[in-house]
């Protein structure tokens, strides 16, 4: 029994759709598979549909963006199996719309400097809960301005130093956590060597803030690891694997299944959510 819990669709920034993320989870032999789409959980129900029909196990799941306010750094913390997903959704609308007004303030941006048109740029994002640098850049690639998502390009555009980078608030990280945990959700702090958050990660181990880390994932640094696994052993953290499939929108060739969760962990995760009181 094995499972990718990290995936994204276009319900976000995702490329693929919810119909083939679960179809090619299934086909690629996974026996469960989280959405965990950015501050939304918009495409789970229709997920768990499918998945009833397919015969695989779809975890709900959403990906939180939070803010470590210490080190002044993002922080993701994965959110999985809440049991009343409303309390989850105040927050999450916040960050979205937060998002979609500084996506907005970017395309502008880049609209006075590259022949591109807000409908084009906005074609890309139908169905998703926000605008992404990733529809922006789709339409840039259309026009022959790039040939990937994340080259040099997006560099000047549209990374934190870019020209049309437009900044936007996230929630604090630990009142985030606290959230996850009232709704009756599985707390996972999300690739700690992406945002260096190892110092972090020891600190919400400490506070009993987190449930568990995502140690498998395509970006960990292997200097990371002995100091991930030894958190998780010390705390009893669930020790978690996810591919963090956005499809065609990820810096590298990443295909579902190639970071899963084991058998232990996820009988963990289900053992806890049916633990935990919402």
């Amino acid at each position: 029994m094995i499972g990718d819990l990290h995936c994204h669709t276009r319900v976000s920034d995702g490329s693929t759709g919810i119909d083939d993320v679960v179809l090619y989870a299934k086909r690629g032999g996974l026996d469960f598979v989280a959405i965990t789409d950015h501050d939304t959980m918009a495409g789970v129900s229709r997920a768990e549909q499918l998945g009833r029909r397919c015969g695989i196990g779809v975890i709900a799941g959403a990906e939180l963006s939070a803010w470590d306010f210490v080190r002044k750094r993002k922080v993701h913390l994965l959110c999985y199996l809440p049991k009343n997903p409303d309390r989850l959704e105040g927050l999450m609308k916040h960050t979205r719309e937060n998002r979609d007004k500084a996506m907005r303030e970017s395309m502008h941006r880049v609209m006075r400097l590259f022949p591109v048109t807000e409908e084009h740029i906005l074609r890309y994002a139908q169905g998703s809960s926000t605008l992404h640098h990733v529809h922006i850049m789709s339409a840039l690639m259309d026009l022959g301005y790039a040939n990937t998502v994340y080259g040099d390009l997006f560099q000047e555009l549209l990374s934190p130093h870019g020209s049309c980078y437009t900044p936007f608030s996230y929630p604090e990280v630990r009142e985030a956590a606290a959230l996850i945990k009232s709704a009756g959700g599985i707390c996972v702090l999300a690739h700690p060597s992406v945002y260096d958050s190892i110092e972090l990660m020891v600190e919400l181990a400490q506070e009993g803030v987190i449930d568990g880390v995502e140690r498998y994932h395509p970006r960990v640094k292997a200097t990371d690891i002995p100091a991930i696994e030894q958190v998780a052993s010390r705390y009893d953290l669930i020790v978690t694997g996810g591919t963090d499939f956005h499809g065609a929108f990820s810096p590298k060739p990443n295909p579902l299944g190639t970071c899963i969760t084991e058998q232990a962990a996820l009988k963990r995760i289900f053992q806890l959510s049916k633990n935990r009181q919402d």
